[in-house]
Order: structure tokens, then sequence, then C-alpha cells
């Protein structure tokens, strides 16, 4: 499955959103849609230098799209996977789980590409 794919919902409802090497942004919008399509929570998850992204990701969610959403219980972790000479390394991964809350309202709504801003009221 490529890096930023979603998976399809878990027996326990939630969607995992891996993070990898797409910009930032682009996950942030796939959180943020699969949050909005209702069901659980979305785990984001990340390895090695991907795990910094996976942060700023869910914090971008949490900060400018979804005011209050909520984390679960973060998961830290060594893994121990075979690198491309064939030796085994050991590389840190994170899972973040995040869910809307009741009270979380969906943040500014960007303005649609080619739009013109409301004009001022005379006064």
């Amino acid at each position: 499955m490529p890096p930023g794919a979603a998976r399809p919902r878990g027996p326990d409802g939630t969607i995992t959103v891996f993070i990898g090497p797409k910009p930032t942004m682009s996950y942030v919008f796939e959180v943020v849609a699969q949050l909005h399509s209702g069901g659980g929570p979305v785990v984001v998850k990340a390895r090695g230098h991907a795990i910094a992204k996976a942060v700023d990701v869910v914090e971008v969610v949490r900060r400018k799209f979804l005011d209050g959403a909520e984390l679960g219980s973060i998961s830290i972790t060594t893994e121990r996977l075979v690198n491309r000479e064939g030796r085994e390394a050991n590389v840190s991964s994170i899972s973040i789980p995040i869910q809307r809350t009741a009270g979380s309202s969906a943040g500014p709504t960007p303005p649609a590409p080619g739009s013109e801003p409301p004009a001022a009221p005379d006064g």
C-alpha cells in the first residue's frame, strides 16, 4: 500500500493514514476528509523521519481545521526491519489517533479558486 493511502476501516471502525513523502497538506486533507465522513477515529502512523511530519499533520488538523478534535492514546514503538543491504535495523514509529468531538467544529473554509471576496458594506 503506498504511503499516505488510507486503509479500509478496521474492526474497531478506525481508518489508518500512513505518512510518507507527499506534502504535509496532502495528509491533512486526507485526515480531515476521513473525519468528516463519519465513522470512528483516524490513526495517523509514521516511521523514522516521517514522525515529525505526522505530528505536523495532526497539529494542523487540530488547530486549523477541527477546533477541539480529541487525541487518543499516542503509541510509540521501535520496529525491527530489514534494510536494503539485508541487515536488520531498528526504526522508531508512532501512532496518533484523532477523532472529532461533539464540540469540534470545522475551521475556516478556504475560498474557492477564482472566487472574489465579499464586498465591504457602504457606510
